[in-house]
């Protein structure tokens, strides 16, 4: 399958040189509104700038799922969801993958101190056995923040069919009221002292997921007369198949929710004030490494699990596969010393090919000095951290739930739905995915050759006992399910 290829790269040279920390930082649904990717022209992220500027920033890095649990698994264990069977945020991910070792566990097992703080596995589903320490505990990986005064939600009526979650206001509180803050300030401490090992840190820092409440100030950068929405074109969904409306539309059409509430622009200034309070988490961790004894030392790397839409193709939230949800953000900066770069990352370069979370495993592997480690889908980006224009043909494969694809060249955005149809965007041409290209015969073989990249045996949907809520959207399980499922709401 075209994305399975074992870790590749340089070796670290003869003398075993000295292993580099591991700063790893995840930002949770951050999609491209950063400045340094240009997705919204408001967006204020100065400390994502100085990584970027730093270091080397991918801008065709792609999801291996738009979910939190498949895509943060993937990640984590090196197996695309195609391989494990893990596809849904309601599946238990360690029943799944009951032996897989974890990116930390495997830098832990080979001399590293592995600790961390906040979210990087999901929610509910920590892992104790992947770390030596975490914050708040090693069961509990979710500091809490604080809500606004009062029942439900601020600005979004509670409708049954929502999560009472889905909602935007600004907190009178400081900083350090929030849980982000105390994840990072946990961290800050580790990175102040010494280490008898090299460390694996990993920072989870939860804004801009939902729901966005951050502190007053953040709000207020982001003027609500002046919010810009984003770019639509009407009627967007006239031309994708039946499959894609039913998406879009999923959880009962938060689109439209929005609409009929006239928050729109208060949603859009919410998820800008939530990224600007995350940079700013971001910009505290940076400015502790770059004052802390292992600054000339680590290895930092920044990602997020999937990007967001807020309202193009008339949808809200992640759970599809367009541009702008399988889009990730990547960057790395490297030391100079590393034993597999032993010049460090370039500054302030971008990488245009394309690439997956789920090389982060092989790269880190390399980059630590670490024993490869076989059975991993992805492959090292060290040749890209080198030469950010190397030669790179390797397409992205993203999934949701089972059964639907996206493949992502440097040219095109193909997607294959359960039921067989399809889309097709040329996103040189057509960068907002406004005019689906599926069927239409001057790109047929352009169609048919990233339809021939998709798996053809892919892994079956691990049942595991996992307890869906009267909000949940039970997971599909394949063809049959999907057919009984319209079958079922043709009759009501």
């Amino acid at each position: 399958m075209p994305f399975l290829v074992a870790c590749t790269g340089d070796r670290a040279p003869e003398g075993d040189p000295a292993r580099p920390n591991v700063l790893f930082i995840a930002v949770d649904d951050l999609n491209d509104w950063i400045e340094p990717l240009g997705g919204h022209p408001q967006a204020r992220t100065p400390n994502l700038s100085r990584l970027a500027g730093e270091g080397v920033l991918f801008t065709r890095a792609y999801t291996p799922s738009p979910s939190c649990n498949p895509s943060r698994t993937a990640l984590l264990t090196g197996q695309h969801t195609t391989t494990s069977g893990m596809y849904s945020n309601y599946q238990w991910w360690r029943e799944v993958l009951p032996h897989a070792v974890t990116l930390p566990r495997y830098f832990a097992d080979n001399g590293y101190w592995a600790g961390g703080a906040g979210k990087i596995f999901h929610n509910n589903q920590p892992d104790p056995g992947s770390w030596d320490d975490y914050f708040p505990s090693l069961e509990e990986h979710m500091p809490s923040s604080p809500r606004p005064v009062g029942e439900g939600t601020v600005n979004m009526p509670a409708f049954p069919d929502m999560y009472g979650a889905f909602d935007w206001a600004p907190l009178d509180v400081p900083d350090e009221a929030m849980g982000d803050y105390r994840s990072v300030a946990w961290a800050i401490e580790a990175l102040e002292r010494e280490h008898e090992k090299p460390f694996f840190l990993a920072v989870g820092i939860y804004r801009p997921h939902l729901p966005w409440y951050v502190p007053r100030k953040y709000f207020e950068m982001f003027p609500l007369a002046e919010v810009q929405l984003p770019r639509l074109l009407e009627n967007d969904l006239a031309d994708v198949p039946e499959r894609a409306v039913e998406i879009a539309r999923r959880g009962g059409n938060y689109h439209e929710h929005v609409l009929a509430a006239d928050q729109w622009r208060e949603g859009v200034q919410g998820y800008l004030a939530s990224i600007a309070y995350a940079d700013a988490m971001v910009g505290l961790l940076l400015d502790a490494l770059d004052a802390s004894p292992h600054a000339e030392d680590t290895v930092v790397v920044l990602w997020s699990d999937h990007g967001w839409q807020l309202g193009e193709k008339e949808h809200w939230r992640k759970f599809a596969l367009w541009e702008n949800l399988t889009r990730v953000v990547l960057m790395f900066r490297v030391p100079e010393g590393t034993g597999a770069l032993p010049g460090g990352t370039p500054a302030g370069v971008r990488s245009g090919r394309t690439v997956s979370l789920l090389d982060l495993y092989p790269t880190l592997v390399e980059l630590g000095g670490l024993p490869e480690k076989e059975g991993l889908d992805g492959r090292s980006l060290a040749p890209l951290l080198k030469d950010p224009d190397a030669a790179w043909d390797r397409p992205v494969i993203t999934t949701y739930q089972f059964g639907e694809y996206a493949v992502r060249d440097e040219r095109f955005q193909y997607i294959r739905y359960i039921d067989g149809s399809e889309e097709l965007y040329d996103l040189e041409a057509d960068p907002e995915a406004w005019t689906n290209l599926a069927g239409d015969s001057r790109y047929a073989a352009d169609q048919a050759r990233l339809n021939a990249l998709l798996p053809t045996d892919p892994a079956p949907f691990v049942e595991t006992d996992y307890p869906l809520m009267p909000h949940h959207i039970p997971p599909l399980r394949g063809l049959d399910d999907y057919l009984e499922r319209k079958a079922a709401g043709a009759r009501r």
